[in-house]
C-alpha cells in the first residue's frame, strides 16, 4: 500500500499559517542540508493531492519556476511532472496545468483509492481546511512537520477537527541550521 505523507511548514505553536493566510514567519534560508532532505523526502514520490485553494498558486508556480532557464532545476521539474489530483468543486479543468486531474468525489474514498493503487508515496503540502479533513479522517500515514523557530499569536492550525486523540510514533527529530526542526511521525 502506498503511503501518504504530509509536508508542511509549521510554528512551534501549531499554526501553519496566520489567521489571514500570512506566511511571512517561515523561515527560507535554507542551506543544502535541508534541501537534500527535501529532495529525499520526495524521491519516492509519484503523486501529489492538493486542495483547490493550494493548488492554484502551487501548480503556476512551479510551472512558472521549471519554465525559467534562471530558476529551472530537477526539484521544479518533478513539481511539474508529478502526477497531481486536485480536489475541487469548482474547478472542471484546467488544460495548462501540466500532469494534474481533478475530482470532487468523496475525499476519504478517493485517498484510499489512491493509497490501494500501483506506484510510489503520495504527498500532500497543505492548504488548512484539505489537510485538516486528511487529518481528520486518519488518512496521513506520515508527518513532516517543518517547525520553524517562531511562534505567532493566531493562525491556521491543521489539528482542530480531531475528535479524540490521534495517536502518533516519532521516527525522527532532525534539526538544521536554518533554525527548522523536521519532526517525522508515523500514524500508529
Amino acid at each position: 500500500m502506498r503511503a501518504l505523507k504530509l509536508q508542511v511548514q509549521i510554528s512551534v505553536n501549531g499554526y501553519i499559517a496566520g489567521s489571514k493566510g500570512e506566511m511571512d514567519w517561515l523561515e527560507w534560508n535554507w542551506d543544502e542540508d535541508i534541501k537534500n532532505y527535501v529532495n529525499n523526502l520526495h524521491e519516492p514520490v509519484d503523486a501529489i493531492v492538493l486542495g483547490r485553494k493550494l493548488a492554484e498558486g502551487f501548480i503556476p508556480h512551479w510551472q512558472s519556476f521549471s519554465e525559467n532557464p534562471e530558476t529551472a532545476d530537477d526539484f521544479s521539474r518533478k513539481m511539474v511532472d508529478t502526477h497531481k489530483v486536485v480536489f475541487t468543486n469548482t474547478i472542471e479543468d484546467k488544460e495548462d496545468w501540466k500532469n494534474t486531474v481533478f475530482t470532487s468525489n468523496d475525499v476519504t474514498e478517493e485517498i484510499n483509492k489512491l493509497k490501494a493503487g500501483e506506484g510510489g508515496d503520495i504527498i500532500v503540502y497543505g492548504g488548512g481546511e484539505f489537510v485538516s479533513s486528511l487529518i481528520e479522517q486518519g488518512l496521513i500515514d506520515d508527518f513532516y512537520l517543518f517547525v520553524n523557530p517562531v511562534a505567532i499569536s493566531k493562525g491556521m492550525p491543521i489539528f482542530e477537527k480531531l475528535s479524540t486523540p490521534q495517536k502518533l510514533m516519532l521516527v525522527e527529530a532532525k534539526p538544521f541550521a536554518c533554525g527548522i526542526t523536521v519532526l517525522h511521525y508515523r500514524n500508529k
